[in-house]
Order: C-alpha cells, then structure tokens, then sequence
C-alpha cells in the first residue's frame, strides 16, 4: 500500500537502516589508508552529484566500530575465532576521520554507519506520502464521516487528560470526550503514531467500522488525521460501562455488598451481541470476523443494551464457511479458539469460540484465567466443560453463586448452558453458526439471519465432517486441518488495495 516504504543512501541499504560500508582484514597500513581516501573521495563525488544534506549532516554521523586490537594479532588468531577478539564502539564521523588517518594498523575490521540515511526534508516528504496513500485508501467511505481536526480532538479530551482515559489497546488509548456544538458524548480512539502498525490498523478498522449499521454495535462517528500527531478514530460514547466491569469488578454496591448483574440483564447480553456477531458474520456485503469478542469490548448502555465495540481487529473474510490463514495470531489469551491460537486459521467459527466463553462467563460470573482458583479450576473452558455436559444437572456448580435458579429463568440458563457447551467444541465442524447459537439461546428452529445468498457457496464441502476424532488418529486430524484452507495473509487482502 506504500504505507511503509524503505529508504536509504543506495542499494545496499538493508531493511533496519544500517549501511555495510567497510568491511578488512589486511595488515598493510598503507592499503588500509588508500581504502579510507578512496571512500572519503567517493564521498565527495556523491555529494557533487547532488546529496544535498546540510553542511553538517555527515558530522552528525555515528558509526560502530569493531576493533581486533592490531594487525599482528589478526594474522597470529585462528580466522575461525577472529570474532572473538573483537571490541566494538562508538564514534562520530570526525572521531572516525581523525583515527583513520593518524592510525598505523588495520585495528578496524567493520564499520556500519548506524544513521538510516534519511534525511529531515526526505522524512518528510515520506511521511506525507504515506498520508496521501492513506487517504486515498480511506476515500470510498470518508464522506459518510465527519473530519474531525487535532485541535477538536484535544479540546475534547482535555490534552489527553489521565482522568478522561476510559482504557487501552496495544497500539492505543480511548478516551472520552465531547465534541460539536451539541456537545456529543464521544469516545476517542488514539493510536501509536510511533508505531508501524498503525495506519495500516487505523485503515482497517475505519473501512469496516464505517460499513457496520446495528443497534447492537457502537457506532463510528468520525476521524481524525493528523500528519504530526497521529491517527484518531471517534466513536459514540456508551455510558453504563464494560460488561467486564459489571461482572467483574468488586466494588460495593448500594447496601455495602458486591453488585450483582441479574440474570436477566445476562440473558439480554447473550441474545444481543449473539444477534450483533450474526449481522457481521451473515448481515453485511461482506463476512465480518472480529477475532477480539471478550467482555471489555462488550458495553451497556443506560438502559443496559449490550453493544459490541473495538474493531481493532476485524477483518473480512470470503464468507462465513471459508477460512483463511494469518501469520499473526492476535487476540486475547483465553478466548482464542483452538484451530485459531494453534494454526493462525480464521473463519466465523473464531467468533463463535469466543462468544462460548463470555456465555460461560455470563453463567458463571468466573473469568477465563484465574490463577487463584483450586487446581484444575484455573481454566475456565477446562473446567465448565464436564460440568456442561451434564446440563442442569450441574446447574448448582456452574451457576454464579450470586444468582438463584429459579422456576422462571431455568429454561433460559437451561438455552444458555447448550449454547456454551457447542460454542467451544474444540473441533470447528462441530461448533454451529451464529445463527444456530441464536436458535438455541431462543428456543426456535430457523436461524436469525437469512440475508446472505446461501447458494453462491453450496458447493463448499465441510472438509471436517467426516472426521473421527478419536485420540488414535489425533495426528491424521491436525494433518487434515488445514484442507480447504485459503492460504493468504489477511492484511493482505482485506483492505485498502
């Protein structure tokens, strides 16, 4: 996409920035004098040519330096073990100059120029070649936002004020904010301008995010981009909070104990973000996998709506029953499917896996890792999964002990526990779509969603269903995987060309 595009001095300049430019062994000083003019007057002729770097642009040069310790040492030393003898340092290009001159030896044995040979108006120039690409790339759906510019980012989130952070990613921090004359509650996405990683991020998730249309999704609203700051990304502010904080924080309620989330706002979390990931999988022009489903990403809204947020990961793929290989498996610990973690392969069958696991934690109020717990209770999907088998029978044991069981909601955690126990089948065949996962948390027959033209794909065969998974043909199963598997990168094709 020419987002990252390497510079340099000339050919040999490798991909980290560092320039090979003298590499000898010989014990003539004489020679070792004559390479040195020779470089310094090829220098010249570079810069006669039209380098145009600033008088003082060479001097600003470091180089590290790899010492033997003298001639007659080299020639005396096993050229074998000649590395070990060697003592690396520091200089300038005058420092350089000075010893290469007054030296009587070859003790210089490597030079690297440490400077990436770029420079200040070149850096520019690149930078808002990248930014151009960006918008280019950006420009089918910018319309359909609005623009924001740096100093409406920073008047809304009060410079980036610590009290205004409402959490983080990997590559970003989210904070909250008003903006426009109405004063809207917003949500600023801010990402790592430092990092690489980040347009190619920030143009992904806007061109899915900008697509999604679903009162079950947190809406994007605008962007921001700014060649000296960075990337922002502003969505629409939720105000009652993570699900991961109503099931998991211990603060006290109104009476001094612990806040329970009721049963009855769990059931509507399931069905809700079930029907948000049937719209991306099946509701949209093109299959949505957001590959980061987990309870911080889930939030409520006042009137205690489950919307699903953070698409920093999403991406797209051919359609919900073809999976694809990443190289890089991105997620978090705990909710990662196993065909996903193990094999990079993504499909909308890596959502549902997910979704198992925040069902397991609606029902049970435990969280995926906890190191705390009794041996072999550390691991929640290890530990529910006999107990799930069982169905109501071990409905004391799964249940969060801060609910009841009652006549009332038995038939709903009685749908919850058979939607979790197929969710997070280890075998991909073997778990069902979302819109099973729907029919099941319903107690209906007909999958939610029928918006996709199933036919252009009835000629994909299931590659797994017939598979025996027994432990005797384990290896024969994990041969077979990866049958039938797309073999590209996804941010290679997902985006942006």
């Amino acid at each position: 996409m020419g987002f990252y595009e390497e510079a340099g001095t000339n050919s040999r300049t490798t991909r980290n920035g560092l320039i090979a430019l003298y590499a000898a062994t010989s014990t003539s000083s004489a020679d070792h004098h004559s390479d040195c003019n020779e470089r310094r007057g090829s220098g010249k002729k570079q810069k006669n040519n039209g380098e145009k770097k600033g008088s003082n642009f060479e001097h600003n040069k470091a180089w590290l330096l790899a010492e033997s310790g003298g001639g007659a040492e080299l020639t005396s030393t096993d050229p074998q073990s000649v590395h070990s003898s060697f003592r690396f340092s520091f200089c300038s290009q005058v420092e350089l100059e000075a010893m290469t001159a007054n030296s009587l030896s070859s003790a210089t044995v490597l030079m690297v120029n440490l400077d990436n040979g770029v420079s200040d108006d070149r850096a520019k120039e690149l930078k808002w070649k990248r930014i151009e690409s960006l918008e280019r790339s950006i420009s089918p759906v910018a319309k359909s936002l609005v623009r924001f510019n740096y100093g409406e980012i920073v008047s809304a989130t009060r410079n980036f004020s610590k009290d205004r952070v409402l959490g983080r990613g990997a590559l970003s921090f989210v904070f909250r904010g008003r903006v426009g004359l109405l004063k809207t509650a917003v949500a600023i996405k801010r990402l790592d301008k430092e990092d690489k990683e980040s347009a190619k991020a920030f143009c992904r998730e806007l061109m899915i995010a900008s697509s999604l249309h679903h009162p079950n999704i947190v809406p994007l609203l605008g962007f921001c981009i700014d060649p000296e700051e960075g990337l922002f990304l502003v969505y629409k502010f939720v105000s009652g909070g993570s699900l991961e904080r109503h099931l998991h924080d211990k603060k006290k309620g109104v009476k001094g104990r612990p806040s329970t989330l009721p049963w009855s706002v769990r059931y509507k979390v399931a069905i809700g973000i079930a029907e948000a990931v049937a719209y991306l999988h099946n509701g949209t022009e093109r299959c949505v996998v957001h590959r980061d489903i987990k309870p911080s990403n889930i939030l409520l809204s006042s009137k205690r709506t489950p919307r699903l947020c953070d698409f920093g990961l999403a991406t797209w793929t051919s359609a919900p029953s073809i999976p694809f290989l990443c190289k890089t498996v991105k997620g978090t610990f705990g909710y990662l499917a196993p065909e996903y973690f193990q094999h990079g392969k993504i499909s909308d069958k890596t959502d549902v896996y997910a979704f198992g696991v925040v069902l397991l934690e609606l029902i049970t109020g435990r969280k995926p890792i906890e190191a705390k717990r009794p041996p072999g209770e550390e691991n929640l999907v290890l530990w529910a999964k006999p107990l799930l088998h069982r169905g109501m029978e071990a409905v004391e044991e799964l249940l969060d002990p801060r609910l009841k069981c009652t006549l009332k909601n038995s038939t709903q955690i009685a749908r919850m526990i058979q939607a979790a126990a197929a969710c997070i089948s280890n075998e991909e065949s073997r778990r069902p779509s979302i819109d099973g996962i729907i029919s099941m948390l319903r107690g209906e027959e007909e999958p939610f969603y029928s918006f996709r033209k199933k036919s252009n794909f009835s000629g994909i065969v299931d590659c797994y269903s017939q598979l025996q998974h027994s432990k005797s043909e384990m290896k024969s199963h994990l041969a077979l995987a990866m049958l039938g598997v797309s073999e590209f990168e996804d941010d290679d094709h997902l985006y942006c060309r």
